[in-house]
């Protein structure tokens, strides 16, 4: 069985639009029709599902197609030996940002109690 891409949007939640990304950058396949119309195959509501949770882990486009198919193709996974290094690399960009903002918001609370008159 096949999916249009509206069908597969309608099941993932996904915009059209997105899903067309995903295609031009290869992380998910159609097959076009004669009339030019994508359809998919029923593993693509996984994959969508699956790269919407790493795009909301905070990985690129680029570095999810790196990723092995045990990283794209099922369904919640959340670790494959391949992927370790990238993952531990995301984790620490993400400390440094929080790191970040909590010496911002320090300087901001301190800017902000020397300004409140007693």
């Amino acid at each position: 069985m096949t999916l249009s891409i509206g069908e597969l949007a309608k099941a993932t939640g996904v915009s059209v639009r997105a899903i067309r990304h995903y295609d031009r950058h290869g992380l998910v396949s159609a097959t076009r029709a004669c009339n030019g119309y994508r359809y998919f195959p029923e593993q693509a509501v996984t994959q969508v599902r699956q790269i919407q949770r790493l795009i909301a882990m905070g990985f690129s486009i680029e570095e999810i197609r790196g990723f092995p198919d045990c990283m794209r193709l099922i369904e919640g996974a959340a670790f494959c030996p391949q992927t370790q290094p990238v993952q531990y690399q995301r984790l620490a960009a993400i400390e440094r940002q929080i790191a970040e903002l909590e010496r911002r918001r320090a300087r901001l609370l301190k800017t902000l109690s020397q300004g409140v008159e007693k």
